[in-house]
């Protein structure tokens, strides 16, 4: 049960009607509230606490005011006995409950392995589900011993049936190929094939070989991540691909099963050494390596994808910026060409008659005039002429190798007709991948004028002299990469047996139009789209009506300038706040008390309190390490991992542990979703601890941002960042309003920051109940505003371009309505495309909410890349409508303006933490393997995280003292 209830949630759950009043009857004093304590409990949880203390203090004390007791007198009440057993008998005859037996066990068990078991493996979800099962049978829940007991049961029972069924659908063959990705590196060479020698019809393409030598085995090498974005990896990864492809694993080798139930058994084979596995029963160890190869395969095209992506971003920049330093160079000659002009003008009006050679080079000579019609001719049509030529020169010199066997491993698909000359002419380009010829045959039909950019024609259509049109081979492939680029990022091409790059349709959910009654529920909007804008046009004429009364109050803090067309919106800057008086001193109170308080400290002491090394287990079947020993090893690695200091220097703080243990430690124990499960333990444990009268009543607000770090850059993940320069990854936080970071996640510098926000809110799985989220320009944009209206988020963002923002209309006519907003006002929003696009809406803001996808995967479609697509059309439209109330409240509130600025400065100070805790190795994330740097991010998380539940317990220990109390001010208090 939940520690923090707020008064709506007390009222609404713990509020005694008056059947509830009839039943506690005469009881009186300890019994009286002992009783409705538990009557409240079953009806809540069909099932009574195991221990006194999980009923939280403010349930007891609201319960306690309803039935006239102190709540004191619940210490009183006998946990054990006649009397509290004679209660939880008459609570069940109530509802018509029973105790549950040994046989009710096994159902169960049997219903886990069923229905459950294939889509969840955590104990807590389990544990939640088996509860729902003894509601819907009317039985009481076993002991919690007891209930893990027979989880536990029903997932080993699971997993042998699991290991035996995916053994009977493999066949002799794939076992063999899957035994010899174990095989040491003599058995390696051993089971080479020699090479083909190329085909003599394109000598200049050599087969792509799968080279083992420098690996112990190929199970190593299919486990390793991509290197950096080149040539030389799109290769690598390809034969990874073709590799796992040569085991023919079943298409249907895992029905039913969720992918992060996969996940868990893919952690195992990701592990566990070979040796090791091939100590494992043949369907355990079979079923690992089945496992990792098939969601090795759906990641290995994933990054076959993002490679032919950057790959073909790669050829164009470069060209480009190629053909640009050279022009600049040119440039460079030439100064002052406006002076040079006005000489030529002056002197050719004053002596009109005389030679232009006696008259013009005197001043100007005939080399500076050649040089500026050089300069001239190296406009635009010379200019993507040149970058042409560097771009094909680079295709097929070098990246044209990974073609033929790109378009071979991949399978390009389209759901919308409109994009099907693009898969037309990737069919065409791999039937003539492998021709001598420089043109296209004449009976060839090519599509052009869908693949082919304007500027890009002239260079791919060669005209004969007899007028005829020929397509020329070469140049047509690198414009159809270019449309199959533009056409993958916004997934209207998809490709086969990949993840994130799937058929879109299946992103969404499939049972929506049976649930969609359910599902709107969920999303708490009607089921009718004019009631959806109904309520959004009334909304913004009150705003809009508000924001015109308010003009002429606010006029000394927000103005409108006509004579500022472009930015006709000025603010002023918000004043400056009373300083807290007292904050320095109670700081200085807290070092004097806790000096030299190192984080190790803060860390261990975060562990104790709160229990969270419990959630880590390891991804084995079984434990051997005693759990105090495995505690102590678990906190040095986490030190280790989010300090980025390492573990050589660790064991010294243990004696006893080597740095090998503490590496079996991390490879066995520490993942992420453990990782994600304890950094949400000690949040929740966080807003338990507060004390209201000090940090004030839960928060429902918090803050959104992304800090860079540098990384090592031989992966697909780091980017070269514009702003901060240097190559880095960025981590994104989602920090509450008390500086309690919620969420964090891993993404590149150029990947959407509107995504990461989305993906935050709605996965951050603590107790914390967000309802407004702040950010910065980059974490918002018109679907952003869509969406989080849709999913019951308010957005806030802080707008770099304030200035230039415009109000949309609600409606058609009156233009000369809201007098005072009139330099700001633009067209009225277009109603009719919400209401026919709503449903597609709600069902893309349902697949967000259940997750079905990576939600950057899900808002890769609705990128300006894709302005046709009628669904962006109807969220940049409702984006508008939302933005325009936002931007109404924002101009007519100061206090909004600050509450956006005060919460966006609490993640300035949490980031500002980042390098203070992060130092090992220069900050730098040391690591080219993606789950390595998350971990290392996650990590950081729970340090920062651990000290901020320390200081919480430091502030409000000195705050005991009633002296300090009374010395603090409401300034003291804010700050």
């Amino acid at each position: 049960m939940k520690r923090q209830w707020e008064n709506e949630d007390l009222i609404e759950h713990w509020m005694l009607s008056a059947w509830d009043l009839a039943q506690v009857g005469n009881k009186t004093g300890a019994t009286r509230l002992g009783f409705a304590l538990l009557l409240k409990f079953f009806q809540r949880e069909a099932r009574f606490p195991t221990f006194k203390n999980d009923i939280p203090g403010t349930v007891i004390t609201f319960v306690a005011t309803q039935v006239g007791v102190s709540a004191e007198a619940y210490l009183q009440y006998a946990w054990q006995g006649r009397t509290i057993e004679y209660h939880r008998a008459e609570i069940r005859k109530l509802f018509d409950f029973r105790e549950s037996t040994v046989a009710d066990g096994e159902q169960l068990k049997q219903w886990l392995i069923a229905e459950v078991l294939p889509l969840e493996h955590q104990e807590d979800v389990l544990r939640e589900e088996a509860y729902v099962w003894f509601r819907r049978h009317h039985l009481e829940a076993p002991s919690s011993d007891r209930l893990r007991r027979l989880i536990r049961s029903a997932l080993h029972a699971f997993e042998q049936q699991f290991y035996d069924a995916t053994l009977a659908q493999l066949p002799e063959a794939t076992q063999a190929a899957l035994e010899a990705l174990l095989a040491t590196p003599g058995e390696v060479a051993a089971l080479q094939e020699p090479v083909p020698e190329a085909p003599p019809s394109l000598p200049e393409e050599p087969v792509l070989e799968t080279s083992f030598e420098a690996l112990p085995n190929p199970l190593q090498h299919l486990r390793m991540d991509p290197g950096r974005v080149g040539l030389a990896t799109m290769l690598e990864e390809m034969a990874k691909l073709r590799l796992i492809r040569e085991l023919k694993l079943p298409d249907t080798l895992f029905p039913g099963v969720a992918r992060k139930v996969l996940n868990v058994y893919r952690n195992r084979a990701s592990v566990e050494e070979p040796s090791r596995l091939r100590a494992h029963s043949k369907a355990y160890r079979l079923t690992l390596l089945a496992v990792l190869c098939s969601l090795r395969a759906q990641e290995i095209t994933d990054g076959l994808v993002e490679l032919l992506i950057q790959i073909v971003h790669k050829i164009d920049v470069r060209a480009e910026k190629r053909v640009e330093e050279e022009y600049a160079n040119e440039f460079k000659r030439i100064a002052n060409k406006e002076g040079i002009l006005y000489r030529i003008a002056e002197a050719s009006v004053e002596r009109p008659d005389e030679p232009v050679r006696k008259v013009v080079f005197e001043v100007a000579s005939e080399k500076l005039l050649r040089d500026l019609i050089k300069e001239y001719k190296a406009k635009s049509p010379a200019f993507r002429k040149q970058v042409h030529i560097i771009m094909r020169a680079s295709y097929s010199r070098h990246y044209r190798r990974m073609v033929p066997e790109l378009l071979e491993m991949l399978d390009f698909h389209s759901n919308n007709e409109l994009y099907r000359p693009v898969i037309r002419a990737i069919h065409l380009v791999k039937d003539y991948v492998r021709s001598p010829r420089q043109y296209y045959p004449d009976h060839e039909i090519i599509p052009i004028k869908e693949v082919v950019a304007p500027k890009w024609r002239e260079f791919v259509v060669d005209k004969e002299d007899d007028g005829t049109e020929k397509v020329n081979r070469l140049n047509y492939e690198v414009c159809v990469l270019q449309a199959l680029r533009e056409k993958i990022r916004v997934r209207e091409v998809w490709v086969v047996g990949a993840n994130r790059f799937r058929n879109p349709d299946d992103d969404l959910p499939t049972d929506f139009n049976q649930k969609r009654e359910t599902y709107y529920e969920a999303l708490r909007q009607p089921t009718e789209a004019e009631d959806f804008i109904q309520h959004i046009q009334e909304e913004m004429r009150k705003s809009l009506q508000s924001l015109n009364r308010a003009m002429p109050r606010i006029r000394d803090q927000v103005r409108l300038l006509p004579n500022r067309k472009k930015k006709p919106i000025s603010i002023t800057p918000l004043a400056a706040q009373p300083e807290p008086r007292n904050l320095a001193s109670l700081k200085q109170e807290i070092g004097t008390r806790w000096s030299m308080t190192s984080l190790l400290d803060m860390l261990k002491e975060t562990a104790l309190l709160t229990g969270f090394p419990e959630l880590f287990t390891s991804v084995a079947s079984r434990e051997r390490i005693p759990r105090d020993t495995l505690h102590r090893r678990l906190l040095l690695c986490l030190y280790g991992l989010g300090t980025n200091t390492g573990f050589k220097r660790l064991p010294s703080a243990d004696p006893g542990t080597t740095d090998s243990d503490l590496r079996y430690v991390r490879s066995r124990y520490i993942h992420k979703e453990q990782l994600r499960n304890a950094i949400a333990h000690v949040a929740n444990a966080i807003f338990e601890v507060r004390r209201a009268d000090i940090w004030g009543e839960g928060t429902t607000a918090c803050a959104s941002d992304s800090k860079k770090f540098g990384a090592w850059n031989q992966n697909l993940l780091t980017e070269w960042h514009i702003r901060y320069r240097g190559p880095g990854i960025m981590i994104y936080w989602h920090v509450e309003r008390k500086s309690t970071c919620i969420y964090s996640q891993l993404k590149s510098c150029s990947s959407s920051e509107v995504a990461a926000m989305i993906e935050g809110l709605l996965r951050h799985c603590t107790d914390a109940e967000i309802e407004k989220n702040y950010v910065d320009t980059h974490g918002q944009s018109e679907v952003a505003f869509a969406f989080c209206h849709l999913l019951g988020f308010r957005l806030l963002p802080r707008l770099k371009n304030i200035a230039s923002q415009k109000l949309y209309r609600p409606e058609t006519g009156n233009p000369a309505e809201y007098e005072n907003l009139q330099p700001i006002l633009t067209r009225p929003i277009n109603w009719e495309l919400i209401s026919s696009q709503y449903d597609e809406m709600v069902k893309y803001a349902t697949a967000l909410r259940l997750g079905t996808a990576e939600t950057e995967a899900i808002l890769r479609r609705f990128t300006r890349n894709n302005l046709q697509h009628p669904t962006y059309q109807a969220l940049a439209e409702l984006g508008r409508a939302i933005k325009t109330i936002f931007l109404c409240q924002y101009l007519e509130s100061e206090e909004l303006r600050r509450e956006i600025h005060e919460g966006l400065n609490v993640i300035e100070n949490w980031n500002s933490a980042n390098s203070f805790i992060h130092y090992g190795k220069g900050g730098e994330f040391a690591s080219n393997r993606l789950d390595d740097q998350e971990i290392s991010m996650l990590a950081l998380h729970l340090l920062q995280i651990s000290l901020v539940y320390i200081n919480t317990l430091m502030v409000q220990k000195v705050l005991e003292d009633e002296t300090w109390m009374k010395r603090l001010t409401k300034e003291d208090y804010r700050a």
